[in-house]
């Protein structure tokens, strides 16, 4: 179990009031499979697509063992939430293991039909994910384990192989980079900028913070409208809507993002740096309700 699976949340109003903790919010029945209903005619039925062979797979894995367990032991508090957490833990672990022995599948594909050298292979995800880290599931925050995105990149004869680029990207960065790729040219209006000059391992200006933006509240999960950046050092966020709160966090001193810097002595001269730094990628991602929130902060 990670070390802030019982996070208190001090100093974190936003936190506090989260819905996403495998304590509280992750259901025996949707999220774990205990006593699913396979046949269910009204609502969402994730299982309706399944073949009857796929169907009794499924059944007899997590009704005739997951299921059977739960009853048998008959947990409560702490022990339940733990339970949960390590059925959790199973699920996304072997999802992991098919995508890898798949993933196998295509690369093996490539190299029996010589393809391996003239094509470019990447692996990505459109965000993190929390692995119990703070007690939860799910994604969204600001918070490292959610905003951090897997990316990786084979291209034979381009990119030396075992090459770590440290720079912060950001995700909008992937569709200039993936036509700079393939030598086409990247539309004005569109917004990121290529990395492929660091892939290359070519010296070049770059920036110094990546843009997040969260919107979506109060549902899924009473996570908080946020918006801040993260550079090599420090997140920056600024929470609104039913709480307005500021957040910063020292990455390097701090990787878990427990400690609240904001207000603290000794920081105001970062604060107000990193400030102007969020206000230049606001205006420039032209995030007008941002940028309207952070003028109201300045003239406030």
């Amino acid at each position: 179990m990670p070390s802030t699976f019982y996070d208190e949340y001090t100093g974190r109003i936003a936190a506090q009031k989260q819905d996403m903790t495998i304590d509280k919010t992750m259901r025996l029945k949707e999220d774990l499979k205990v006593h699913a209903d396979y046949d269910a005619e009204t609502g969402y039925n994730p299982y309706n697509g399944f073949t009857p062979e796929q169907k009794t797979a499924f059944y007899n894995y997590y009704e005739k063992k997951v299921s059977k367990e739960f009853d048998e032991k008959s947990l409560s508090g702490k022990a339940l939430v733990e339970w949960k957490y390590q059925r959790y833990m199973r699920d996304y672990l072997a999802t992991a293991r098919s995508l890898d022995r798949n993933i196998g599948k295509l690369l093996d594909y490539l190299d029996q039909h010589g393809l391996a050298e003239n094509t470019v292979v990447i692996y990505a995800s459109d965000q993190g994910f929390y692995l119990g880290e703070h007690g939860w599931f799910d994604k969204r925050f600001i918070y490292e384990q959610s905003l951090k995105t897997p990316f990786v990149i084979r291209y034979p004869g381009v990119i030396k192989p075992g090459t770590k680029v440290d720079a912060v990207v950001s995700n909008l960065d992937w569709a200039p980079t993936l036509l700079n790729v393939t030598g086409t040219s990247v539309p004005a209006q569109m917004q990121g900028q290529s990395f492929l000059p660091l892939l290359k391992g070519q010296k070049t200006s770059w920036k110094s913070a990546a843009y997040y933006h969260y919107y979506e509240y109060p549902m899924p999960h009473n996570v908080p409208p946020h918006f801040g950046i993260r550079t090599e050092q420090y997140t920056l966020a600024r929470f609104y809507g039913p709480d307005n709160a500021w957040e910063l966090y020292d990455i390097k001193k701090d990787p878990q993002n427990l400690n609240n810097l904001y207000g603290k002595k000794g920081y105001e001269k970062i604060i107000s740096t990193l400030k102007t730094q969020l206000k230049k990628e606001i205006v420039q991602a032209k995030d007008n309700e941002a940028l309207k929130i952070l003028d109201g902060d300045i003239n406030e």
